[in-house]
């Protein structure tokens, strides 16, 4: 529960095969309410799908519209979506119209009134993915009639992709809360270059095009080319080099080029 949800006291309750009624749009009284003064998560596929909307560099994004600070794991910090520097602190995409970056909105925008919970299953590899509905005193938006199902509901936001991309996500950061960084912290390298590769994906093009990664590990050329065009394949080396520098594990730890190659 973030702190959005305990200053107004949300309620969560699970669902499984049942349904649930709401419906958001201009005429509730409460249009946009959610939308001012709140703890805003961030994920790296937010991140992606936000900057390339507003044609600017993750570097840039991550200087403007966010902060940081340690949450819920205290060896990595969450990225923050900040808030307007107004009164009523309303998000900066927020218009008298509502959001102008609707199409391309951060993932827990876009699903609410759900949560989706991802967690490992009890053999290590299988997810268990649970599903609950938060409701917040203010939203009338839950005393609305259409119904839905949860199917319908991730359909119809088109929660698709950012539950894809969150669950790759969710691999990396249970490595994190291990704290791989030691006693050094976030002064560690390796804690830089792991919040490069996540988040600043712009930054991270640079280092795999740039420096000596491609002589060192054997990445084929389809993959080369589609990281060149695509951020969301940049995304996922990035994990994959994670995985690699921390754990010695995942696809790039075979491609290592031996000596004498």
């Amino acid at each position: 529960m973030n702190n959005e949800d305990s200053r107004s006291g949300a309620g969560r309750r699970l669902i499984r095969d049942d349904t649930f009624t709401f419906h958001c749009h201009p005429g509730v009284e409460c249009f946009c309410r959610c939308c001012r003064d709140v703890d805003m998560y961030l994920y790296p596929y937010d991140i992606i799908r936000m900057k390339n909307r507003l044609g600017i560099s993750t570097g840039q994004f991550l200087e403007q519209y966010t902060y940081y600070g340690f949450r819920d794991n205290p060896y990595f910090p969450s990225l923050m979506l900040k808030m307007s520097d107004t009164k009523e602190k309303p998000c900066p995409f927020l218009s008298q119209q509502g959001c102008t970056i609707y199409e391309d909105r951060p993932s827990s925008c876009r699903s609410y009134p759900v949560e989706r919970a991802v967690a490992r299953g009890s053999d290590g590899n299988e997810r268990e993915v649970c599903y609950f509905i938060t409701n917040h005193p203010y939203c009338l938006g839950h005393k609305e009639p259409r119904r839905w199902t949860i199917r319908e509901w991730t359909k119809d936001q088109k929660i698709e992709s950012y539950n894809e991309m969150n669950d790759l996500w969710v691999d990396v950061d249970s490595m994190f809360r291990t704290n791989p960084w030691g006693s050094e912290g976030v002064n560690s390298p390796n804690f830089n270059m792991a919040f490069t590769a996540c988040f600043d994906t712009d930054r991270f093009k640079t280092f795999v095009l740039d420096s000596s990664f491609l002589s060192r590990f054997d990445v084929s050329k389809e993959r080369i080319e589609q990281i060149k065009e695509s951020d969301v394949e940049l995304m996922k080396l990035g994990f994959d080099w994670v995985r690699f520098f921390l754990r010695r594990c995942g696809p790039l730890k075979e491609c290592v080029k031996t000596q004498g190659d």
